[in-house]
């Protein structure tokens, strides 16, 4: 089953959502089709083009946004002055409230990648009465363990490129919490250590993808690189800012509040997540949730058997 055309927006605009941000958003598909809101990755990452061709645009009102900081949003993460203080998981709760409310639309579908998953199940714990059903792939919950795991656990299965990362840090920086400490270099007056300091993430973030590619080109424009580096650190040295108890897991402990609420977890088998067991956890947590597993793939939601399988779930939702 191909992935869909690629289609046009037919509304945008700019939401105030509070404390100076102003959120981006576009609208296509079908007005008057089921709501669907897509919610990217990183954090720090923005919608794009590719998200719509997952949705039947004849059967679906899809809803693409940027989050705070990110993309078409304003202030960017990129500028140095961008207050990240109200940049958190409960202010994109938040606006994603706001938005909805802006569009006139009672319930949507919440389709979120990575990042865009443990946002996803946040938001549905905290308001399940406005979401019909998740799907949800690279899946995710941002607990601290899964955090050590992506920038301390993987240096065993790669060394060489874990000794550089660790080089970008102070010596009497290396044995805490790693996203903390680059955050707090990104975060430096100093421009010259904050450019070292993002590339030496994205370098690091590069490395330890479960089927490496030899680049990412986005990461080689050093205005993206800063504003993901800075973002990704920042929710990832605050315990992606889910509260007291993130050390065991915060969304996996809430996963019953899901009841209700049916999903589809669209995995590959070689996410690097998944020697932690994860998404298996939330599975089972999760009372009528599903798991697709795709074999020999990894966090790579683009990868052709992925999309497959994410056009497949959201199809099967189309007429609910």
């Amino acid at each position: 089953m191909p992935i869909y055309p690629e289609i046009e927006p037919y509304d945008h605009g700019m939401l105030d959502v509070g404390d100076g941000n102003r959120v981006y958003w576009e609208v296509c598909g079908n007005p008057q089709g089921k709501p669907a809101v897509v919610l990217h990755g990183g954090p720090g990452s923005r919608a794009n083009a590719w998200f719509p061709r997952l949705f039947d645009p004849e059967a679906y009102r899809i809803v693409l946004l940027d989050q705070r900081g990110c993309g078409r949003s304003t202030p960017p993460a990129s500028a140095y002055d961008t207050d990240m203080s109200v940049n958190t998981t409960a202010h994109l709760i938040a606006d994603l409230e706001l938005l909805r409310r802006h569009l006139g639309i009672g319930r949507w579908l919440v389709w979120g990648v990575s990042w865009g998953s443990v946002l996803g199940l946040r938001y549905a714990q905290s308001h399940p009465e406005a979401v019909t059903e998740l799907v949800l792939t690279g899946v995710a919950t941002g607990s601290d363990p899964e955090v050590a795991l992506l920038t301390r656990g993987l240096g065993q299965f790669f060394p060489a490129a874990f000794e550089q990362f660790l080089a970008g840090l102070p010596e009497g920086a290396r044995d805490g919490n790693l996203a903390a400490a680059y955050n707090r270099l990104i975060e430096s007056p100093d421009e010259a250590v904050r450019a070292r300091a993002a590339r030496a993430w994205t370098d690091w973030e590069t490395a330890i993808a479960a089927q490496p590619p030899r680049s990412v080109p986005r990461y080689e424009d050093p205005v993206f690189r800063y504003a993901f580096a800075r973002t990704v650190t920042h929710y990832w040295g605050n315990d992606h800012f889910l509260g007291e108890g993130n050390d065991a897991g915060v969304v996996l402990r809430d996963a019953p509040l899901l009841k209700g609420v049916p999903g589809t977890l669209v995995q590959g088998s070689l996410d690097p997540g998944n020697l932690l067991g994860i998404v298996w956890r939330l599975h089972h947590a999760w009372p009528g949730s599903e798991l697709v597993l795709i074999d020999d793939v990894g966090h790579n939601a683009g990868a052709p058997d992925m999309a497959q399988a994410l056009v497949e779930a959201s199809d099967k939702y189309a007429k609910g």
